[in-house]
């Protein structure tokens, strides 16, 4: 197995990092607060996408340009890690557009008023964000004690990619019986309607949950079951805990802006599907090799950009048929 260069996960690296993350989340929570309540417009989510994919942009030119300059790692190392930034960036950015079919269900079955699906998604973004930076930790440590567990994520991708090429199940998915929704209403007190953004209540000195509240649990459960996919999927393009990071948590930051942006159009692209399948695909054929075939980043890059385009283009010069 070829020796990856070692971490640039300084503690100057991951504070600026951090800062950058929470600045941006300073500045959405601010903006959330001032707009109130309210339907995302096309143009109001192109220009927040614009915004996320500009700051993940901007993180890696400077993330190049320190470690171009810095004696330390050289231009070299710098060219190896943006890169590798990037096409986790990429990686994360496409596989994620399969969350917003699974918040399209959500929203859908809890008939959430599209005013207030702007706030939850927000809420999400942060428990995604912790859950997604405890995941990367663990996975890094695991890598690093049982390497062999690298053979079990690339597995694990291929498994699911194939799993994907299978033709879509017609029937709409129920989540009447799903057990984290089962085991809330067990053991909560749940009000029967919205109370604006609301996700507490309190009703004759008792506090109440109310069906907002479900529907961010559900949107959290949805993010941990597309972690453990899109993790150990940047885990192929690089080990380094802090490139695997902070590609993954930019992707997710910009994840509300893009579904706002996509919801409207998500079911035109019909064979995006298939084309995630396939890079899921490659991406567990890859870490399968590792002892025997090299696959360099930039043309795994390559891989991901063309298929996931193809795929798009695809779906629209051959419209799915209408039922």
């Amino acid at each position: 197995m070829e020796q990856a260069l070692p971490s640039i996960g300084s503690p100057f690296f991951y504070a600026v990092f951090f800062v950058a993350v929470l600045l941006m989340i300073a500045v959405d929570m601010l903006a959330l607060k001032q707009s109130g309540s309210h339907k995302v417009s096309i143009k109001e989510a192109g220009i927040w996408s614009a915004i996320w994919v500009g700051v993940a942009c901007g993180f890696g030119g400077w993330l190049w340009w320190y470690l171009a300059n810095d004696p330390a790692y050289g231009p070299a190392v710098a060219n190896q890690k943006t890169l590798e930034y990037f096409t986790g960036y990429v990686i994360e950015k496409s596989l994620a557009v399969d969350n917003i079919f699974v918040f399209l269900l959500i929203f859908g079955f809890f008939k959430v008023p599209v005013e207030y699906q702007r706030r939850v998604l927000l809420y999400g973004v942060f428990g995604a964000i912790v859950l997604r930076t405890v995941m990367v930790f663990l996975g890094a440590a695991l890598v690093k004690e049982f390497s062999w567990i690298l053979y079990v994520f690339g597995a694990f991708l291929l498994f699911t990619g194939l799993k994907m090429m299978l033709p879509e199940k017609e029937e709409k998915e129920d989540l009447t019986n799903n057990a984290l929704l089962r085991f809330l209403r067990r053991h909560m007190r749940i009000t029967d309607n919205y109370h604006g953004e609301a996700f507490f209540v309190m009703k004759n000195g008792l506090r109440y949950a109310t069906p907002m509240f479900l529907v961010l649990m559900m949107v959290e459960l949805s993010d941990v079951v597309f972690a453990v996919d899109s993790i150990p999927a940047i885990f192929a393009v690089t080990m380094d805990p802090f490139i695997v990071l902070t590609s993954n948590i930019f992707a997710i930051l910009g994840l509300r802006a893009m579904f706002f942006l996509l919801a409207d159009v998500a079911d035109r692209f019909h064979l995006l599907r298939y084309g995630l399948a396939i890079v899921l695909s490659f991406i567990g054929v890859k870490l399968l090799m590792l002892e025997f075939l090299h696959i360099p980043v930039a043309v795994s890059l390559g891989v991901v950009f063309v298929v996931i385009i193809g795929s798009v283009i695809a779906s629209l010069l051959f419209p799915k048929k209408a039922v």
